[in-house]
């Protein structure tokens, strides 16, 4: 911590001294001390427009010929004064007056003093070096300025100049400076920035530029479209018609540009066409060019370079543009990638077909067997019996209920002769013979319609077997039926839902090369790196901001 000096104050005195005569030429000239010489005591003038009475005559002290004149030093401080400096400066100049054992009469005497001593009173020092002190005061610094005597020139105007400035003018000229100081600044900075941006913005894209203009291979491309549809397109409701079709076939268009899109394709188009063979032509530029005996995944990063797939779900179609060195070449790699293509959508519609029609047929097979099965049981029971025990049963019945009939009324007939009291015997032994024998006829049948009716071998127990087998071979009949309409209708789904790929746009060999596209290639370099200089320095701005604050 520093303290401000104190400053004494000193009265301006008025002393008579004759000007300082001039060096002569080729002579050094001392600088003045006037705070080590004694000052002389003042002197009244007389008015020359006035009479001057008698009064004895003195003798003047002498005079130093170095000692400024009153004159001079009123001047060289009004001069000072109109130069429009500041409390501060004004205040510096005090204190350092006062550091070089200087004796000031007023501020801008102190700038005066230091300016006749040879020194700059506005010269920026270190703040420390401000305070006096008794060793700084008899040891000169070092690497100060060397305050020696001076020659001045002859006929040279060394005498104050008496043009002054007003302090506007001195304000409009400090303003001018400013403006000055301000403009070089920007100059400075705005070829600094020119600097950086030509190093690291023009000088990549103008490498970048002649590379695409001279150095670059150019490319063919060969553009073709191509469409997956099915067969038949009706939907099985009224709202399916609306859809559009290529919604229908939207999964295997995926598939499609998945596989030509995948490494076995590019493998499978390596070893048909050459890929890798072609690409690794010395005549292509190092950049685009793959070296000899390359990996499958340095050749699939190329392919996927120069095999661009896309695929528009709205209209289903796929757009496809092959690069290639040669526009023949790449005709041959765009017809190859079709057929590629052509054959896995066979292979999916194929493969979906025959997993629906062979399940359909293996179910009509089983109906067709179960069918067979009981066909061959209800001919094993009809074999082993009565060919239709239920009319044997029902016959059985009948007789029965003629014989209960005709012995009702034998019975009858017997009560109507017995009633008489008088009855021929012979009509009534006939009746009765012919009761006798209905009941055994009756007894007879009801007989044979229990053995018909009861144990494991009744023809009521054939019957029951009969019936089952005669459901069983319904049912059968019903499965295979069922079984046979579902294949039916399995053939026509799978008739339906035939995808098959339709060529729209063929592959035609280019004439002129469509890579690389110089200008906007060079253009989005420039983006790039001005995009890439923009994020370093405002990242570099913010950090700087951060460290200062």
């Amino acid at each position: 911590m520093t303290t401000k000096p104190k400053a004494k104050k000193f009265r301006v005195r008025r002393s008579e001294t004759p000007p300082a005569q001039p060096a002569a030429e080729g002579t050094a000239q001392p600088a003045p001390q006037p705070a080590q010489q004694p000052r002389p005591r003042a002197v009244s003038l007389p008015n020359p427009g006035q009479p001057t009475p008698q009064q004895p005559t003195t003798q003047a002290a002498p005079v130093n010929p170095a000692q400024p004149t009153p004159q001079g030093a009123e001047a060289a401080i009004d001069a000072i004064k109109r130069e429009g400096l500041t409390g501060r400066q004004l205040r510096m100049a005090r204190r350092m007056a006062q550091k070089k054992n200087l004796a000031p009469t007023s501020d801008y005497d102190a700038v005066r003093l230091l300016r006749e001593a040879g020194i700059d009173p506005f010269q920026r020092t270190n703040m420390l070096d401000l305070m006096p002190s008794d060793k700084a005061a008899k040891t000169p610094a070092k690497g100060g300025k060397v305050q020696l005597p001076q020659t001045m020139p002859m006929g040279k105007e060394t005498l104050p100049s008496t043009e002054t400035m007003s302090p506007a003018e001195m304000r409009a000229l400090e303003i001018g400076e400013i403006q000055k100081d301000i403009a070089r600044r920007r100059r400075r900075r705005l070829l600094l920035l020119l600097a950086r941006l030509s190093a690291f913005v023009f000088l990549p894209t103008f490498f970048a530029g002649w590379y695409f203009y001279s150095m670059a291979t150019p490319m063919y491309s060969t553009k073709s479209a191509f469409l997956v549809q099915q067969a038949d397109s009706a939907g099985g409701s009224a709202l399916g018609g609306l859809l559009p079709a290529q919604l229908n076939s939207n999964q295997d268009a995926i598939a499609v540009q998945d596989y030509l899109t995948s490494k076995d394709a590019m493998i499978r188009l390596d070893n048909d066409v050459g890929f890798k063979d072609h690409f690794s032509n010395p005549e292509i530029d190092p950049i685009q060019r793959l070296d000899e005996n390359p990996s499958n995944e340095k050749a699939y990063k190329v392919y996927k370079k120069f095999v661009k797939i896309g695929y528009d779900p709205t209209e289903g179609s796929i757009r496809m543009e092959v690069s290639a060195a040669d526009p023949e070449i790449a005709t041959q790699f765009s017809k190859a990638l079709i057929s590629y293509a052509e054959q896995r959508v066979d292979d999916l519609s194929q493969r979906k077909r025959k997993d629906q029609l062979r399940d359909a047929r293996n179910s009509l097979e089983t109906a067709k067997e179960e069918r067979r099965n009981a066909q061959i049981d209800l001919v094993r029971l009809q074999e082993s019996t009565v060919l239709d025990p239920e009319g044997v049963i029902a016959s059985l019945r009948q007789q029965i209920t003629n014989l209960e009939i005709q012995l009702q009324e034998k019975q009858l007939q017997l009560a109507a002769l017995e009633d008489n009291s008088r009855p021929n015997k012979a009509r009534v032994d006939g009746v009765r013979g012919d009761v006798r024998r209905l009941q055994a006829a009756l007894a007879t049948q009801r007989a044979r319609m229990t053995e018909a009716t009861a144990g494991e071998e009744s023809l009521a127990a054939k019957t029951s077997q009969i019936q089952i087998a005669q459901a069983d071979l319904a049912a059968a009949d019903l499965q295979m039926q069922t079984s046979l309409q579902t294949l039916k209708q399995t053939e026509l789904e799978a008739n339906r839902q035939v995808r098959y790929l339709t060529t729209s746009v063929d592959p035609v060999s280019a004439q002129d090369p469509s890579y690389p596209r110089s200008f906007e290639n060079t253009i989005l370099a420039f983006l790039i790196f001005s995009g890439i200089y923009l994020m370093i320095s405002l990242t570099a701005s913010i950090l700087r901001e951060q460290v200062s604050s």
